[in-house]
């Protein structure tokens, strides 16, 4: 039997990641961490446990077991909502694991199909001229009528796109975006805003949104043209050279700026690139050491005292990302920021440490536990009497919006930074 001192580097240099070269023998198998796990909690099966899967990997790389369509299906099922990290004492680094074993999927077992596509995806959301003109293929879409007439057809149901075309929010107009928004008043400091590539088409009122309250608390706001993807989903698929991609294409277009922050508004792309120095070593060292939710930067934020907010007298519940739970360690500062708000009454919704199902693609491609998971939190808002949910996460709040839609529950998903600029006086344009 090989030694973990021989099947560890594999691990490494298949995620390129050094960090995870000590994740397996660092698990003690203490078990702490299943009852935190949705998949477990769900099937209540040890192989899709993290300390399951651990094991698993384990046997795997040291050929005691083989890389079987089995074993893919317990690893496939693993949405990496790390809720696992944050309750193990010994501080196995999970996620950079499983993100090691899907590569070794990908190379050991390669789908060309399925990796061409995921290329194709990279070449879009990495273009912003490419995003931009895909943003108004479905725009056009959507206001021309086709998209009634499919939806009354069946043509959807059968090439299996229903689920998938029924997330689609309406898009805006796909707004271009200027270099820089100088702040209102004194500048306090100059900060980065990144847009992401989902966000900036379905989100362009979040962004906004936060333009609109950082200028006016005299923060100038950079918008580097040449950003692109996070690339978070491509590492989370196992296709590392394309988020490594992502990773040097977001470092340079930001490099030269004196930003005292680089700014997120999906909890999921900041999560991304708070790792990006896994990734590209001193390359990505200075991007992944500034970046910050938006939440979280403006709860610390000078300038509030010049502030004045309208009251909003209703009941708000806040989703916490499991990116921002669990990885930027930033959900408290959504409620601080929503406090400012006069007469608010907010509170967190129940089960707010599972995931809501959504976790990037994981819901196109684990429909059934998703939907599951999704279920928990449509039931937790069934039971409680409000008018707003917020989430800092573009996926968890099309997920849930969709969710909520099908049912026929009148509660608006929200960022809590719209919501809190709505009573600055902001209308949708920064």
């Amino acid at each position: 039997m090989a030694s973990m001192s021989t099947v560890l580097p594999l691990i490494t240099h298949f995620a390129g990641l050094d960090e995870t070269n000590q994740a397996a023998n660092h698990c003690v198998a203490c078990g702490l961490c299943l009852s935190h796990c949705p998949t477990y909690r769900k099937t209540k099966s040890e192989a899709d446990s993290p300390r399951g899967r651990i094991a698993l990997m384990k046997g795997v790389l040291e050929n005691r077991l083989s890389l079987s369509e089995r074993f893919i299906q317990h690893i496939d099922l693993c949405m990496t909502c790390r809720a696992c990290e944050n309750a193990c004492p010994s501080k196995v680094e999970y996620g950079r694991a499983v993100d090691g074993v899907r590569q070794l999927i990908k190379q050991k077992r390669p789908n060309p199909s399925g990796a061409k596509r995921y290329r194709a995806l990279s070449s879009v959301v990495n273009n912003p001229f490419k995003l931009r003109s895909f943003g108004r293929a479905i725009r056009l879409y959507q206001q021309s009528g086709l998209q009634y007439l499919l939806r009354k057809s069946s043509l959807l149901q059968r090439f299996g796109l229903a689920g998938l075309e029924a997330e689609l929010p309406e898009l805006p107009e796909i707004h271009n975006w200027k270099e820089i928004y100088p702040a209102l008043g004194s500048m306090r400091a100059e900060v980065g805003l990144f847009l992401g590539c989902v966000a900036r088409l379905t989100d362009v009122e979040v962004l906004n949104a936060s333009v609109f309250v950082l200028n006016r608390l005299g923060y100038t706001v950079h918008v580097p043209k040449q950003q692109g993807c996070c690339g978070a989903m491509h590492q989370h698929a196992g296709f590392s050279d394309e988020s490594t991609k992502s990773a040097k294409q977001n470092s340079k277009a930001f490099e030269g700026l004196k930003l005292s922050a680089v700014i997120s508004v999906a909890s999921g792309c900041g999560a991304m690139l708070s790792e990006y120095n896994h990734l590209i070593s001193v390359e990505g060292a200075d991007i992944a050491t500034k970046v910050m939710d938006v939440s979280a930067f403006l709860s610390q934020a000078e300038g509030w005292e010049g502030i004045t907010l309208d009251s909003l007298d209703t009941k708000i519940r806040v989703q916490d990302p499991c990116t921002l739970r669990n990885v930027l360690h930033a959900e408290k500062s959504v409620y601080t920021l929503l406090g400012r708000i006069p007469l608010a009454e907010i509170e967190p919704l129940e089960g707010n440490d599972q995931c809501c199902g959504a976790a990037g693609l994981y819901h196109l491609q684990q429909p059934e536990m998703a939907g599951l998971l999704r279920d928990d939190k449509l039931n937790a808002l069934r039971q409680c009497d409000t008018t707003y949910l917020a989430t800092s996460n573009v996926g968890c709040a099309l997920w849930l919006a969709q969710g909520l839609r099908s049912q026929g529950m009148q509660i608006e998903v929200i960022h809590p930074v719209t919501l809190l600029a709505r009573q600055m006086g902001f209308t949708g344009k920064c």
